[in-house]
Formats: structure tokens, sequence, C-alpha cells
């Protein structure tokens, strides 16, 4: 039987994709894709992050087009991507794959590592891709990943492998339904908070399951659980746009702002005691051997909306942190366990 995601049980509580009983490994023979912004915290700190978040959600955008839906396991992080396709998938995913690096390399002057590699290989190197599924709200699901899989693949592809040369042809990619429309988010309870949050190979999964589950309490507290977009319609960059307040609603409750990548990945406007209190469970449990993490405090969130245009109901908005996000949240982890930017 052909193995299709859309079908994986969606959940509606998010501490629900905590538990890696929830979770459903891909087929051996799917595709995993990482790319990954070269020098993001360098691009970030020239005041080019909307470049970078744009770059990261880009293949996502260019892939979903190209293959004509958007019903494949994909993942925002900031300064890039990971996704999976079934194998027939392999042609269109490799296309848009190197027409996006070589776009924004002439677009933005970034350069853009772009990788392609299959289950079945990440297997084969002890690591696992396994998928859950949380409903943000009724028009918009997005995936959870686990298993270290998507981890291993990007240190590797940052090592040289499985790397995708740009396209030289020319040929763009079709970014139908991606654009920053909105100006920064700012902070209304204290900070705009960028969080990862990797269990260690030593922590047992429940464990880690229950100090991402300690640490959600925290910002849990705050109203809407520290959601860092107002209730309010934020401002577009082009004035002369003005949308009904319902739809606004329906905007804010289709954002990524929790989420599991194999690990805690979280973009919250909370107040300073509470990044404090979360920070100290977190600083416990990487002193116990238990976790690493990375945080980055900022006064804005920024957003990235991806509107699909076979299904514009089920538009979907990226967000991460203004000054630096989710790069420099990575940036700031364990020497042991950090990445190249």
């Amino acid at each position: 039987m052909q193995f299709e995601p859309q079908r994986v049980q969606a959940y509606s509580e998010f501490s629900l994709v905590l538990d890696l009983d929830a979770y459903q490994p891909l087929p051996d023979d799917w595709l995993v894709g990482i790319t990954d912004v070269v020098d993001s915290t360098g691009a970030i700190r020239s005041g080019r992050y909307e470049d970078v978040n744009y770059t990261g959600a880009s293949a996502i955008a260019a892939i979903g087009n190209a293959w004509g839906n958007f019903d494949f396991p994909f993942v925002f992080r900031g300064d890039g991507a990971a996704l999976a396709l079934p194998p027939e998938g392999e042609m269109t995913a490799t296309a848009a794959l190197r027409q996006i690096a070589a776009f924004v390399k002439d677009r933005f002057r970034l350069d853009l590592r772009v990788g392609l590699l299959t289950v079945r290989e990440i297997r084969a190197n002890g690591q696992d891709v396994k998928i859950a599924r949380y409903a943000a709200s009724q028009d918009a699901t997005y995936a959870m990943f686990a298993g270290g899989g998507l981890k291993w693949a990007e240190q590797q592809l940052k090592n040289g492998r499985y790397q995708l040369e740009p396209d030289r042809d020319g040929t763009e990619p079709d970014l139908t339904g991606l654009a920053c429309e909105w100006r920064p988010f700012p902070s209304r309870h204290g900070q705009i908070l960028s969080l990862l949050v990797e269990p260690t190979d030593a922590v047992a999964p429940e464990r880690f399951a229950e100090l991402a589950r300690d640490v959600m309490a925290v910002f849990d507290e705050a109203p809407r659980q520290s959601h860092p977009l107002p209730t309010e319609m934020g401002v577009p960059k082009d004035e002369r746009v003005h949308i009904a307040p319902e739809r606004w609603l329906g905007v804010a409750a289709n954002s990524d702002f929790r989420k599991y990548d194999d690990g805690l990945r979280l973009t919250v406007d909370a107040a300073v005691g509470q990044i404090d209190r979360a920070e100290a469970i977190l600083l416990a449990a990487r002193a116990r051997g238990e976790v690493n993490f990375g945080l980055h405090r900022q006064s804005h969130a920024l957003m990235t909306c991806l509107v699909p245009s076979a299904r514009p109901d089920a538009h979907l908005h990226f967000l991460d942190g203004m000054d630096g996000g989710y790069a420099k949240a990575a940036e700031m982890m364990e020497p042991r366990k950090r990445q190249v930017a």
C-alpha cells in the first residue's frame, strides 16, 4: 500500500506530538530534501533577515508548485527547510532544488546548500525519519519530524555530502504564493524568543517529552500560549492592503510558532520572567546531560507567507525572530552539537 502522509493522524493538541508514539516512519525509498543558507548569521547581522527567511521557505514553495500540491511533509527552519517526497518525485525535487539554489544566488547573493538523499541512506547510518501531523487550525496542518534523521542529513550536507549543484540553464523556480507581506511584529509581552531544544543521545524519549512539556507549560501560562502574532491585524508593507478582521484571525491561527523537528522549536512572545524560568529548566537539564539548547531574545517576530494556489484556504505562515531567530539560537548551542551556520 502506498504511504500517504496526509492520512497520518493529525493532532490538535501540540503536547501530543511530543510523544514519539505519535510518529510514523517514512518508507525506505522516500526522499529527504534539505536546504541551508551558508553564513546565514552573517547575512542577518547585515540586516538581511527577510531575505534569509524568504530563501529558507523558498524550497517548500518551489517543490510544491512544481509537484502540483503541498501534501508532502515539510518544515521551515528559518535559514533553511527540510521536506520529504515519494520516490517518483525525485526529478521534480532535483530540478526545483537546483533552480532555487541558482535563483537565490542571483537574486539575493546568498549561497544556498541544497541536498537530496533517501530515507534508506539515513537509516543505514543509524538515524530515522518519522512524521506526525499537528493541526494548527482547521485549515492548516504542519508536519512534525522525529528520529534524528533530518539533523544528521543537514550535518552531512554541511560537510559536502548529498549536495546538488545550482542549475545553470537560467530556469527560474515557480515561487507563486510565497511572500513577505507584513512588517515585523513587535513583542507585546516582553521579548520574542527563538528557542531550539534537542535531546541528547543519553536521554530517554519519554524524559525528553516530559522536559519539553515543562518548558511549554511556562509559555502556556500567558494568553494564547505566548503566540507571537497579535489578535488585531498586523501592519502590511503595502499600506493599501486591507483585510477583514476575521481573515487576520485565520492568518494568526495558521502559523508555525510551535513545532517538533528532531527537537522542540518555538517562536513565542513572552515576559522576561517566563523566558528566564524556561531557561532555568533547560540549564538544569543540560547540566544533567539530557538536552542541548540554544535561545535568542529579540524585539520582533517575522512572518513569511505561503498561499498554495490550489488551496488558498490552506494558507501557511512561517515564523521566526527578526534579529537572528533560529539561526542565532542554533549558533548558541553547545559546541559539541553546534552546526556551522
